[in-house]
């Protein structure tokens, strides 16, 4: 009968070092200041905002619409309502179910949606100051991630 394999400190602090790398990737990305930037460079919150960038990507029922923000139909509506008060999108008439309308951003909510694109896009100044090895690993690394996410 063989001894049961022998687990390395590595294998033994994996979970931990995990949750420490998963904290520190949570601190940078939620609690960076981008959020309150779109929301004040836009004038409207930045859930409004995130609303309308998923828009902007394709006009949307309001069943996908909902499915796309994770969020309840009845709660959509309120959002689309909220958005079309202010003239930031529209509905019109879907093209094949004529129960259905379409969710499309206005020529001004699209935009706000690139506007906060172009700001949620600027990398914090914590990953600029990085030089250019750490960054290609730091990218090689995520590119592992996203690449295992997709299987």
């Amino acid at each position: 009968m063989n001894p049961p394999a022998k687990k390395s400190a590595d294998a033994d602090q994996g979970p931990e070092i995990s949750r420490e790398v998963w904290s520190q990737i949570s601190s940078l990305v939620l609690d960076n200041t981008r959020r309150r930037e779109v929301a004040e460079a836009t004038g409207i919150s930045f859930g409004r905002t995130r609303a309308l960038r998923r828009l902007s990507k394709k006009p949307m029922s309001m069943g996908e619409f909902a499915e796309a923000m994770q969020i309840d139909p009845p709660n959509a509506t309120v959002v689309v309502d909220d958005l079309e008060k202010l003239k930031l999108v529209r509905r019109k008439p879907h093209p094949t179910d004529r129960r259905a309308k379409l969710v499309e951003p206005t020529a001004k909510g699209r935009k706000i949606a690139e506007q906060a694109d172009a700001i949620l896009g600027t990398p914090p100044p914590e990953l600029t100051s990085l030089d250019s090895r750490d960054l290609e690993e730091l990218r090689r690394i995520l590119g592992n991630l996203s690449a295992d996410s997709t299987e």
